[in-house]
């Protein structure tokens, strides 16, 4: 779900993009610093670093006005809710959050809100002292449910007759409210200057591991799309296709699949982890962005994986990918005017090792 973060104006928090994952995981996509259509500031550079442990982006902005330019500025994530399978939802708070102009770190505020069926209970909780953005605390392990259970039981039964919760016990609990956080600050651009901004935190990335070897098949016959359009999509193919792979890709995934003596059975054929990150916000600013460069660091493989990382996405304007290293791979463009949204793909072959192994 990478679940999308966008820096943007507090005056647009409200356009945020709830960019939730498939069953299998969450994912809390990741985005851009947006402005009001200031035209007087122009993002003169943009170089995004990705990888499933940490988003860098450094921005040069440039301002060729006459005049300074102050903005409020702010970094919400889009609205994300939990569930009782996927507790990464409660570090989606990206408590690691770092901010620098012109390199020096630079302090924020944090305001974050609970909504439950359009209607703020921010204050409901608070009052209860429960925990927001952590959806009170649920830490997968332990007394993972720990703001929930010292509720009085009244307040238990009362927060889950309003639907806010569902009733806790020893063993379960679950938030039911949806998230809006952001980081903000104030911006100054001055007048004929330019102003470099940094931010970098941990995305939440989504991952599935019930992945199974139909769906690459699939993938390699797009015309089911249009020809059993159910087949396409129950069998994971769609999912698939969003990362446009190649077809020498995919069947080299199907072959190390095929080859691989001792499969994890508890799971699927691989698993898929993604982030996912939005840049269309970059759009606000005066178009298009001049200098543009995207990073894509490929991880080490899992313990568990069977050999290397496979790893897809969609290139901004079919743009030709170049390999830097082993793992890192490079996309530049000039006067570039995002129109999609970015979506990477990590593959890895599972295995429960070998059996006749000591």
């Amino acid at each position: 779900m990478l679940c999308s973060v966008l820096l943007m104006c507090v005056c647009i928090a409200g356009a945020s993009v709830e960019a939730w994952a498939d069953v299998g995981a969450v994912s809390v996509a990741a985005g851009g610093l947006v402005a009001r259509r200031e035209s007087r500031v122009v993002m003169a550079k943009e170089v995004l670093r990705i990888s499933l442990e940490k988003i860098v982006v450094d921005y040069d902005f440039r301002n060729d006005s006459d005049q300074d330019v102050t903005s409020e500025v702010a970094f919400p994530l889009p609205p994300y809710g939990s569930s009782m399978d996927f507790p990464d939802a409660g570090t989606a708070s990206f408590s690691d959050f770092k901010l620098s102009i012109d390199g020096k770190p630079a302090s924020f505020k944090t305001e974050v809100k609970a909504m439950f069926k359009g209607k703020d209970v921010t204050d409901i909780l608070v009052k209860n002292k429960l925990d927001i953005a952590r959806f009170g605390r649920f830490e997968g392990t332990g007394s993972h449910c720990r703001n929930f259970l010292s509720l009085p039981e009244s307040e238990k039964k009362r927060l889950a007759g309003m639907g806010i919760i569902d009733e806790p016990d020893s063993i379960n609990c679950q938030a039911n409210w949806m998230v809006h956080l952001q980081y903000y600050w104030t911006q100054s651009f001055p007048a004929h200057s330019s102003t470099h901004i940094r931010h970098e935190y941990s995305p939440v990335s989504g991952q599935s591991l019930d992945n199974s070897i139909k769906a690459l098949q699939n993938a390699l016959t797009p015309t089911l799309a249009r020809t059993n359009p159910k087949l396409w999509k129950a069998s994971g193919a769609a999912d698939i296709s969003r990362y446009c792979l190649a077809p020498a890709q995919l069947r080299s995934l199907i072959q190390k699949i095929r080859g691989n003596k001792h499969p994890n059975t508890n799971y699927g054929d691989f698993e898929e982890r993604w982030v996912d990150y939005i840049l269309t916000t970059a759009n606000t600013w005066r178009q298009p962005i001049e200098d543009f460069t995207l990073i894509v660091e490929r991880p080490k493989p899992e313990e568990e994986a069977n050999g290397e990382v496979l790893m897809g996405f969609c290139p901004p304007k079919n743009a030709k990918v170049e390999k830097l290293d082993a793992d890192h791979t490079l996309v530049h463009l000039i006067n570039f005017v995002p129109t999609a949204e970015l979506h990477i793909a990590f593959f890895n072959i599972l295995t429960m090792g070998d059996p006749d192994a000591e």
